[in-house]
């Protein structure tokens, strides 16, 4: 396929889901990424479309690259909310491989026979985040009700971020008294980490993956939450083959390097857990991360 060929398709397919996500109102949200020319390989000159949430990015980047080196194939990703990403995908919109947040989003798209199967990605868990030595000797979420503790959240943040997290302190049975100690109510966890960072707050719930994000890197430190104040819905990561992958043998390689312990690598890294680790297969079996 030719690279003029092969830019017609990208665009294409770049197109339709812009004109989707514009009907939802989230097309500001799509944010492609394209990896450099590599060394030959098994699929050299030929490319993949690989969608994934957002919040897998800095996953997804360094695999892919490393992927492109071993195939040689071109891979055009792109990162944005799950959601609008799964909901064109039920609609009009097509890609090569998807990789979503929320088991229920893949289950659909195979009901709806969009997508050929899916496997476990990876999962996410919610931490205690507090200000580099944990000055207000924070301990467990509970203390996030202690009178006088300045707690930070992000209530109004767009999903999971915000009902997670307050699902998790519901679990917790200390919502109300967090919510009380709350001096910042925002809508954006990233925010949310600059008052910890500064010392603004004293502690927060949020995805141990944001603390691995380069501009919060080593600035705070975590502290677990037990596995049953963890909110189940938003902690899967699937990623699946589409119907409409028009290179099945490639599709299938792709995601086959992705699951494999060299590609699983680069989402432990992130803070992800991998969901072949042994913790990983606890959780799949535990949250019936199964095709259907």
């Amino acid at each position: 396929m030719s690279t003029d060929k092969r830019k017609d398709r990208t665009e294409s397919g770049r197109r339709a889901f812009l004109k989707m996500a514009g009907l939802t109102g989230l097309g500001a949200l799509l944010s492609p990424l394209k990896g450099a020319a590599q060394p030959p390989g098994e699929f050299s000159a030929q490319d993949l479309q690989v969608w994934s949430c957002g919040g897998l990015a800095e996953a997804f980047i360094p695999a892919n690259k490393a992927y492109e080196q071993h195939s040689g194939c071109k891979i055009a990703y792109t990162g944005a909310f799950a959601g609008a990403l799964g909901k064109s995908l039920l609609a009009s919109a097509t890609t090569d491989v998807f990789a979503g947040r929320v088991l229920e989003l893949a289950k659909k798209l195979r009901s709806a026979d969009k997508m050929v199967y899916f496997k476990p990605l990876c999962f996410t868990e919610y931490v205690l985040v507090v200000p580099k030595g944990n000055p207000a000797n924070i301990h467990s979420v509970q203390d996030m009700g202690r009178p006088g503790v300045k707690v930070v959240l992000a209530p109004d943040a767009s999903p999971p971020g915000g009902a997670a997290s307050l699902a998790l302190l519901k679990k917790a049975g200390v919502q109300e008294a967090a919510l009380n100690n709350a001096i910042v109510k925002g809508s954006c966890v990233q925010m949310v980490m600059g008052d910890l960072i500064s010392g603004n707050g004293e502690v927060s719930v949020m995805e141990r993956r944001l603390v691995h994000l380069p501009m919060f890197a080593g600035k705070v430190d975590t502290l677990d939450i037990p596995a049953q104040f963890q909110p189940p819905p938003p902690l899967t990561f699937t990623i699946g083959v589409m119907k409409s992958a028009p290179k099945r043998k490639l599709a299938d390689a792709y995601v086959e390097f992705i699951c494999s312990a060299e590609g699983q690598r680069y989402f432990t890294q992130q803070g992800f857990i991998s969901a072949y680790s042994e913790k990983g297969l606890e959780l799949t079996e535990q949250l019936g991360v199964k095709d259907v």
